[in-house]
């Protein structure tokens, strides 16, 4: 009876009364204590409204009971079909979905729908993965940029293939301190590749030189992502460097003249394929052991001596009990492998010898900020 009177009066009251009322009605539904007939009225009234053309009582439904997860059911999926704000605003909240059905609204859905779904409190890695590959960019963005949302490595991966070129999508991957460093090396080589176009059509440089400066400064960062992986990292960054035609003679050399001898050994290991210990031993080891290791990986002959050089100038810095700051380790390892090719004129090796002279330009650079900056703060 009473809820009979609700919906008489409710149907005859003044429209700016009317939401106000119908948002009490779903609260009360929540959290008072009433006997199932009464329960089982104001579920019945709460349906009814569901067909009232007044938008703002459906909405003040959809507010009160999106977020409970004692709320109807059917009352939230017929929401959820209703006008975008008010479908936004359930999908966003309710924890009463499931994964397919979230997935099945993720692919039929337009965006704002789709980035009320990816901005739920938590988003499983199903539900990511269906985002990761059919979402729209504002969706994508509010995916990444929720930290409430499980999203698998492939799942990164694909967002990254997909917006990779955006910046703001870019930025806001590179902001996640899970983000796999084969991935964070991928989104690199493409701002790289926008910055070496952009330098040549605006032909600042010549194109040579501006592809380069631009796989230099690729090479560059790399290493320094490689640097700050973990071990068990390296490899999958290894695999994306050799798969993507990245894991070059000077790229690996850089990377031993800059004391990562880590990467190194993971790389010799997927190209050699052998356990990363195992390249570890060789390459820490006697030298008819790493020149084996060497040859099955295929790297140049001509470039042996200059990783045997390299290599056996970081043990003697360490056994001298380490480098005394980053910049004379650097020059000591360049330095040694210049020292084996000071009159080379082989084309490959002439390129690898150059690349490490700018190499060191660049770590002497580098060494005068950080001198400068000490002394600033000092």
């Amino acid at each position: 009876m009473i809820v009979h009177r609700f919906l008489h009066w409710i149907a005859n009251a003044p429209a700016e009364r009317r939401p106000e009322a119908a948002h009490a009605l779903a609260r009360a539904y929540l959290h008072s204590e009433v006997d199932d007939e009464i329960q089982s009225g104001m579920e019945a009234a709460l349906t009814v409204l569901l067909d009232d053309p007044m938008f703002d009582i459906r909405f003040a439904i959809a507010d009160a009971l999106a977020s409970s997860p004692r709320a109807p059911r059917h009352v939230l999926l017929t929401l959820a079909g209703d006008q975008t704000e008010i479908a936004a605003l359930v999908l966003a909240r309710s924890p009463l979905f499931i994964d397919t059905e979230l997935v099945d609204i993720v692919a039929a859905a337009a965006e704002p729908l789709q980035v009320a779904v990816a901005s739920r409190p938590l988003v499983s890695g199903a539900v990511s993965a269906a985002l990761a590959e059919v979402g729209e960019r504002a969706a994508v963005k509010a995916l990444v940029g929720n930290v409430g949302a499980t999203i698998a490595r492939i799942s990164l991966r694909r967002i990254a293939e997909r917006f990779g070129d955006e910046p703001e999508l870019r930025d806001a991957l590179l902001a996640r301190p899970d983000l796999p460093p084969e991935i964070h090396q991928m989104l690199i080589r493409r701002l790289s590749d926008a910055l070496g176009n952009l330098i040549v059509l605006k032909a600042w440089v010549p194109e040579d030189r501006a592809l380069t400066v631009t796989r230099e400064a690729c090479d560059r960062a790399t290493v320094a992502l490689a640097a700050e992986s973990q071990s068990e990292d390296l490899a999958a960054l290894v695999e994306h460097l050799r798969v993507t035609g990245q894991l070059t003679t000077a790229l690996l050399l850089r990377a031993v003249c800059a004391g990562n001898i880590g990467f190194f050994e993971a790389a010799l290991a997927v190209l050699a394929r052998v356990p990363e210990a195992r390249a570890a031993s060789f390459v820490r080891g006697r030298i008819g052991g790493f020149r084996a290791l060497y040859t099955k990986a295929g790297l140049p002959p001509r470039a042996f001596d200059a990783f045997s050089a390299a290599l056996e100038t970081a043990r003697r810095i360490s056994n001298d009990g380490g480098p005394a700051d980053r910049y004379r380790f650097t020059r000591d390892m360049v330095d040694a492998v210049l020292a084996r090719y000071r009159d080379i004129t082989d084309g490959e090796m002439n390129e690898l010898t150059t690349m490490l002279r700018r190499f060191a330009a660049e770590q002497a650079r580098d060494a005068a900020r950080d001198y400068v900056r000490e002394a600033s703060a000092a």
